[in-house]
C-alpha cells in the first residue's frame, strides 16, 4: 500500500456520499442475480475456480487464520451484454468437499441456485467496502474496468458488498464487486 492510500475498512452502514441508488443496491436482500434479471438478460461466466490460502480479509469474516486452506470461485454477471459484477466465494477447502460442495458444480449456473432455497442456511448482515488496490477481489475486477479507465484514471473506485452464508455452522463468504458499468446501466434500466 502507498502511502498515499487508505486502509480499506468494511462498514455496516453505507458512506453518507454515496448516490441513493449506490446505497439501494449495495444494500438490496435477497440473491442479486434475481435483481440484476429485472434490469435485462443476464449471463454468468466462471472466471477461476481454484484451492488457496485466505487472505487475511476473507480469513477474518470466516474465522480462519491467514493462508488456511480455502475454496475460491470467481464469476463475472453480465446484464444486456455489460460486464456489471464480478463476484468472489470462498469457503473453508474442507467444506467446499462436505457442507458447501454444491458450490464445485454450479458451472455457469448462479450461486443463488443452491442458498435461497435451503432453511438451513442463514446469510449475516451486509458489509460495504471501496476496494483496494491489494485485496484480491480488486485484482480480479480491475481488467473488468477498462473500458471505463479513461473517465476514471488511475484507480476506479470498485464499490463491493460481502456477507457470510452459514449451513450447520460451517461459513461461505461472497463478496460482490459492483463494476463501473453497473451504475450506468442501473440507472438507465
Amino acid at each position: 500500500m502507498n502511502r498515499f492510500e487508505r486502509p480499506m475498512t468494511w462498514r455496516k452502514q453505507p458512506r453518507p456520499s454515496l448516490s441513493e441508488n449506490q446505497k439501494a443496491w449495495l444494500t438490496k436482500p435477497g440473491a442479486l442475480t434475481h435483481a440484476l434479471r429485472k434490469i435485462g438478460p443476464l449471463t454468468l461466466r466462471v472466471i477461476a475456480e481454484y484451492s488457496d490460502g485466505a487472505t487475511p480479509e476473507e480469513a477474518q469474516p470466516l474465522g480462519l487464520n491467514t493462508m488456511s486452506p480455502v475454496w475460491i470461485r470467481e464469476i463475472v454477471m453480465s446484464v444486456d451484454h455489460v460486464e456489471c459484477v464480478v463476484a468472489r466465494s470462498v469457503t473453508p477447502l474442507q467444506a467446499s468437499h462436505g457442507v458447501w460442495q454444491g458450490m464445485r458444480r454450479l458451472r455457469s449456473r448462479p450461486l443463488a441456485d443452491i442458498l435461497y432455497d435451503n432453511p438451513e442456511i442463514t446469510r449475516s448482515s451486509f458489509e460495504l467496502a471501496c476496494l483496494n488496490r491489494q485485496t484480491a477481489l480488486y485484482r480480479t475486477a480491475y481488467p473488468f474496468t477498462q473500458k471505463s479507465l479513461a473517465e476514471l484514471w488511475p484507480h476506479p473506485a470498485l464499490l463491493a458488498r460481502r456477507s457470510v452464508f452459514s449451513r450447520q455452522n460451517t461459513p461461505l463468504l461472497v463478496t460482490e464487486c459492483f463494476l463501473p458499468e453497473f451504475w450506468r446501466i442501473s440507472l438507465s434500466k
